[in-house]
C-alpha cells in the first residue's frame, strides 16, 4: 500500500506548517492554553503557570505553591468535526529544591479512510496521539533558571498494513526539553529547545522521520503598571531545528549520486565523489542543532526536481523565433499552452524533462531562507488588578501561511482562573474559528 495516512494527518494537524515533510509527530507543537494562544502564542519569556512544563520548563522555577491547568479545542473545525485537543498540567513547589510539574495532551484525529496501494477503499478507523511529560525547574540566581522535561509520546494512527510495507502505523517514542529564564525589571528574556531526541518510524524505519526539535527564545516587556494596570508586550521566535535536504548535486558535476560513501563509483549508490549524500536525507539530532542553520542556502547545491538524478539536459526551442522562450511547466510540455514551445535533449540545457529549471537553482538559496521559515508571534496583554486581562496577538508563519491575528480575555476569582482565546483569520483557513478554553486552579 502506498501509505497517505501520516502525510493527510501531518497537514490535518496544522501545528507549525514550516514543519510538514521535515518531521514527524508534530502534534507536540500545538500550542496549549487559551491565554497563549490569544497571545498570538507567545510565551516563552512569560512561562508564568503550569503551562510552563510546554514552553518553557525554567519558568516553574519562580512558581511557588501547587497548581493544576485544563484546556480543551476543537482542532481545526474548518477541516473536520471529530478533531480535538486535550491539555492537562499540574506544578508543586518543592521549598529549597525547585518546582516540578508535568503535561498529558492528547489529540483526538477522528475517523481515518484506510486505502490499498491503489486508492480502493478498504475500512474506516480511528486515530490518536497522546504524550506525558515531567518537567522540573530550579534557580540558578535570584533573576535566573534553568529547567528540564523529559517525555513519551505515542501516536496510534493505524493498526494494520498491507502490501510490501514492513512495521506498523503505531509508534512510542521519547525526548527532551530544556529550558532558560531570566528576569530583569521591566523585561524577561527565555529560551527553550523542546522535542529533542530519536528519528521516529511507523510503517517503514529506513523512512523514519526527525523529532520536530524546536528551539524557541522571546522577551516578555512590561509597557505599563501603575498598580491597577498592567500592559506586557511578548514576542517569541521559532525555529525547527531540523536539517532537511532535498535531491540535489552538491559538487557541481549535473549528477546526483553515483558513489559510495567510501569513494569508489557506483551508480545506485547516492553519494557523489567527496563523499556527500545527494539524495533526500536528513541529519541526526544533535548535528541537526547546527546544520538547521545552514541546510537551506550553504549545504548543498543544483536541486533535482524530477528524482532522475540528473541536473537538467533539456532546453526549450523558439519554434516561431521570436526570441521568446517559455519556462515551462508540467501542462506546457505537450504545447498545450504554449503550441510553438517543445523540449529537446541539450546536455548543457538547464530544464529537465518537464520543463522545470534545475541547473543555477543552488545560487538561489541565501541565508534570509532561514528566517522567512521561522515563525513569528506578537502577543499583548492587559490586565486590570489581578482579576480582569484582555489579551491580542498575531501569528507570522509565512512558510507555513499562517498569518492569523488571536484574541481572548481572562478572569480570576479566588484560586481559580478562567481563559478563552480566539484565533482567528481567512474564510476556510484551516486555523480561523478556533476557541480554546482553559481552566487554571491554585491550591
Amino acid at each position: 500500500m502506498k501509505w497517505i495516512l501520516r502525510v493527510l494527518v501531518i497537514v490535518l494537524l496544522g501545528a507549525n506548517l514550516q514543519a510538514v515533510g521535515e518531521a514527524g509527530a508534530i502534534f507536540l507543537l500545538i500550542v496549549p492554553g487559551a491565554g497563549p494562544a490569544s497571545m498570538g502564542e507567545a510565551q516563552v519569556a512569560k512561562a508564568d503557570d503550569a503551562y510552563a512544563t510546554f514552553f518553557n520548563p525554567s519558568g516553574l522555577a519562580f512558581q511557588t505553591g501547587r497548581e493544576i491547568a485544563l484546556m480543551h479545542v476543537n482542532w481545526l473545525p474548518n477541516l473536520a468535526s471529530d478533531l480535538y485537543y486535550e491539555f492537562a498540567a499540574y506544578q508543586q513547589h518543592v521549598e529549597n529544591l525547585g518546582t516540578f510539574g508535568g503535561h498529558f495532551v492528547f489529540l483526538n484525529l477522528g475517523e481515518q479512510i484506510r486505502t490499498d496501494e491503489n486508492g480502493n477503499l478498504l475500512d474506516k478507523f480511528r486515530s490518536n496521539m497522546w504524550a506525558f511529560t515531567g518537567s522540573f525547574g530550579t534557580k540558578i540566581t535570584p533573576r535566573s533558571s534553568i529547567g528540564v522535561s523529559a517525555k513519551i509520546f505515542h501516536q496510534n494512527l493505524i493498526s494494520v498494513t498491507t502490501g510490501a510495507e514492513s512495521g506498523s502505523g503505531k509508534s512510542t517514542d521519547f525526548a527532551f526539553d530544556i529550558g532558560y529564564l531570566l528576569k530583569m525589571k521591566k523585561i524577561n528574556f527565555g529560551a527553550s529547545i523542546t522535542n529533542i531526541g530519536p528519528k521516529i518510524s511507523f510503517i517503514d524505519a529506513d523512512q523514519a522521520d526527525p523529532a520536530p526539535t524546536n528551539m524557541r527564545i522571546g522577551i516578555d516587556v512590561e509597557l505599563f503598571n501603575d498598580g491597577f494596570n498592567k500592559v506586557n508586550f511578548l514576542f517569541d521566535a521559532n525555529k525547527l531545528l531540523v536539517a532537511s535536504y532535498p535531491s540535489m548535486d552538491w559538487d557541481g558535476d549535473g549528477l546526483v549520486g553515483g558513489w559510495d560513501s567510501k569513494g569508489h563509483e557506483s551508480p545506485g549508490q547516492g553519494y557523489n565523489k567527496k563523499g556527500d549524500l545527494e539524495i533526500a536525507h536528513t541529519d541526526k539530532v544533535f548535528k541537526a542543532l547546527i546544520t538547521s542553520w545552514l541546510d537551506d542556502w550553504y549545504f548543498g547545491g543544483d536541486l533535482d526536481k524530477n528524482s532522475d538524478r540528473k541536473i537538467g539536459g533539456y532546453q526549450w526551442n523558439d519554434l516561431d523565433g521570436n526570441g521568446e522562450i517559455y519556462q515551462g511547466s508540467d501542462s506546457n510540455i505537450n504545447g498545450d499552452d504554449c503550441p510553438l514551445c517543445e523540449l529537446y535533449q541539450d546536455d548543457t540545457g538547464i530544464y529537465n524533462d518537464e520543463g522545470e529549471v534545475e541547473k543555477g537553482t543552488g545560487k538561489d538559496r541565501s541565508f534570509s531562507t532561514e528566517f522567512k521559515e521561522m515563525v513569528y508571534n506578537f502577543g499583548i496583554e492587559y490586565w486590570y488588578t489581578t482579576y480582569f486581562a484582555l489579551r491580542g496577538g498575531y501569528i507570522y508563519d509565512q512558510e507555513g501561511k499562517i498569518t492569523v491575528p488571536t484574541f481572548g480575555a481572562g478572569i480570576r476569582f479566588e484560586k481559580y482562573g478562567f481563559d478563552f482565546g480566539y484565533t482567528a483569520g481567512d474564510k476556510g483557513h484551516p486555523r480561523a474559528n478556533t476557541m480554546y478554553f482553559s481552566l487554571n486552579m491554585l491550591f
